[in-house]
């Protein structure tokens, strides 16, 4: 049985998949690139793809949906920003809980509808922060456990 909770789940992979796909296709074909901003860009027309492909099927109750749709929702998780290494993903929603590390540690949280994301970089910002997409992981959850 299909719930209420995972077709918001396959909306928002399906309509985040897309958006980011083509935002990241027009940034490849738009900008000259070199390097490892190239492949970033491609890792990233590779993983919005993935997640749209994982919402289609999640939406026609295909068991091959669920288990990609546990790793789309995986693998927008956890945010990390330390000055060598950053990453964050988001397909179609999030709601980020983030402690930025300095001498006086700080709780932030920042959410957003109908957005996408993605942030592969060596380096980062100045202030260190890590954090998890709450709505990312609730949605694992239900994908995992509710059967």
């Amino acid at each position: 049985m299909h719930s209420f909770f995972t077709r918001v789940i396959a909306v928002f992979e399906i309509a985040g998949g897309l958006y980011g796909l083509v935002r990241q296709v027009d940034h490849l074909l738009g900008s000259r690139m070199s390097g490892l901003d190239a492949v970033v860009t491609v890792l990233g027309v590779l993983l919005f793809a993935f997640i749209l492909v994982a919402g289609v099927l999640l939406a026609s109750n295909d068991a091959r949906g669920t288990q990609m749709s546990i790793w789309a929702q995986f693998l927008q998780a956890p945010l990390v920003a330390t000055s060598f290494f950053s990453y964050a993903l988001s397909s179609g929603a999030y709601a980020n809980l983030s402690m930025t590390l300095q001498r006086s540690p700080r709780l932030g949280f920042d959410w957003a509808i109908a957005e996408h994301g993605w942030l592969l970089a060596l380096g980062g910002p100045s202030a260190a922060h890590i954090g998890i997409n709450l709505l990312a992981l609730v949605s694992w959850l239900i994908l995992r456990f509710g059967r």
